[in-house]
């Protein structure tokens, strides 16, 4: 069993933010791969599924993301899951948009979403699939940046972006990290 977390802010109005691709990328991966309707737990909403027969659940933590960690601590711990189990799709500045990288462990990078998971679960030891949102150039732009919409110019690459990540997916609850990563390449190859 895996525990496979998107990370956003919850307010409607937050929806289409860069900072919500966490959310976006869960929603569409549950919604390809048949999961379960969401329901209320753990500070957030979960789905059950599975992919390529690997017992998923995916959480949207509902805390807002400076406090995403108050959702995944508990879900991890129910489970009884250790830290490698755990997987957090979020923004990433640091990637030009549409890029997707997978690692497991390392620094927050300035995410307060990240910073508290990795609070609450006393490690830094847990997977990341870091989705590209692109740097504004200017580090007095970033905050605007990650909390402001996607632009009309972002729908292709933003839609083929999330699209190749559910479609790839398999390989991700496979442990195969490396093969996930060219599978997204290969499939937006195009658009990116």
């Amino acid at each position: 069993m895996k525990l496979w977390v998107g990370l956003g802010n919850p307010e409607p109005g937050m929806a289409r933010n860069r900072h919500n691709i966490g959310f976006m990328a869960i929603d569409v991966i549950a919604d390809r791969h048949g999961f379960a309707p969401w329901r209320k737990r753990f500070s957030g909403l979960v789905s059950e599924g599975s992919i390529g027969g690997e017992k998923i659940v995916a959480l949207k933590p509902l805390t807002y993301m400076n406090e995403s960690g108050r959702a995944v601590q508990p879900a991890s711990a129910f489970f009884k899951l250790p830290p490698d189990a755990v997987t957090v799709f979020h923004d990433e500045l640091d990637l030009i948009p549409g890029k997707v990288r997978v690692k497991r462990g390392g620094g927050a990078a300035g995410h307060n979403g990240l910073r508290s998971i990795d609070r609450t679960l006393g490690t830094q030891d847990y997977w990341r699939v870091r989705l590209g949102i692109g740097h504004p150039g200017d580090k007095a732009r970033v905050h605007g940046h990650v909390l402001g919409n996607f632009a009309k110019t972002d729908e292709d690459w933003l839609v083929d972006t999330l699209e190749a990540v559910s479609d790839a997916a398999p390989l991700l609850a496979a442990g195969k990290p490396e093969d996930f990563m060219t599978k997204v390449a290969l499939l937006t190859k195009d658009t990116a």
